[in-house]
């Protein structure tokens, strides 16, 4: 496993390398263009005021993804904040589990009926056009998309899998873990190291997760920013 600390700031670094293309770069601070991904971090100071004041122009709502929390505008609200474990899986460590359902690759011809997905089960960080900054992972009943997992934050050493959704009519089917180990598995044949986030009082998808190999390296929080 790669050392932990490599991950301790995923934005930022995603944003430096893989996902650059992406990138709104204020001083001190780094923020993904809205429109993909409504994430930012910083780096060496926590007074990005500034920054954030020009990113809320772009967008009403957004995330500090980071461990140290930001001296924040006036002009903005902290509407939540939210401390989760961040937890990484190597080869090594990889239990792959009975796949007793058929996984395909979405296509531009699923980004609807993901986004569709995504918006009935988790809305909150997915935008129109999160469907382009990695791949997705999807299982179907017929023509329906019922469950999806895909990739996020990417940087040159890891990504981090997200976007885990079942449709409430098809839970409790092993549709999540089949989706986090395959996606997991692809972030692998990839050469890269899979992490995900997941809330430090989410008992049930931590046991999920260490069943397939994923250790704790670290927290993060994710502090979520609104208009007063």
């Amino acid at each position: 496993m790669t050392e932990k600390k490599k991950f301790n700031n995923p934005v930022w670094s995603a944003l430096k390398e893989t996902h650059k293309e992406y990138l709104i770069s204020y001083e001190n601070a780094k923020f993904y263009h809205p429109d993909y991904c409504p994430f930012g971090s910083l780096y060496e100071t926590k007074d990005i005021t500034k920054a954030m004041e020009s990113y809320a122009e772009l967008t009403s709502d957004f995330f500090i993804v980071c461990q140290e929390a930001p001296i924040y505008p006036e002009s903005l609200i902290l509407k939540g904040e939210y401390r989760c474990l961040q937890m990484g899986l190597s080869q090594e460590d990889f239990k792959i589990p009975e796949y007793t359902s058929t996984i395909v690759k979405l296509t531009k011809a699923n980004e609807q009926q993901l986004y569709d997905l995504i918006m009935l089960v988790m809305p909150g960080t997915y935008r129109k056009k999160s469907f382009n900054i990695g791949d997705y992972y999807g299982i179907f009943d017929g023509d329906e998309l019922v469950a999806a997992t895909g990739e996020r934050i990417q940087g040159d050493e890891f990504i981090e899998v997200s976007g885990v959704v079942t449709h409430p009519n098809h839970v409790r089917k092993g549709y999540a873990k089949q989706l986090v180990a395959y996606t997991s598995a692809e972030v692998l044949r990839k050469g890269k190291t899979p992490i995900l986030h997941v809330l430090e009082t989410n008992e049930g998808a931590i046991r999920l997760y260490e069943k397939l190999g994923y250790t704790t390296l670290d927290f993060m929080y994710w502090r979520h920013y609104i208009k007063s």
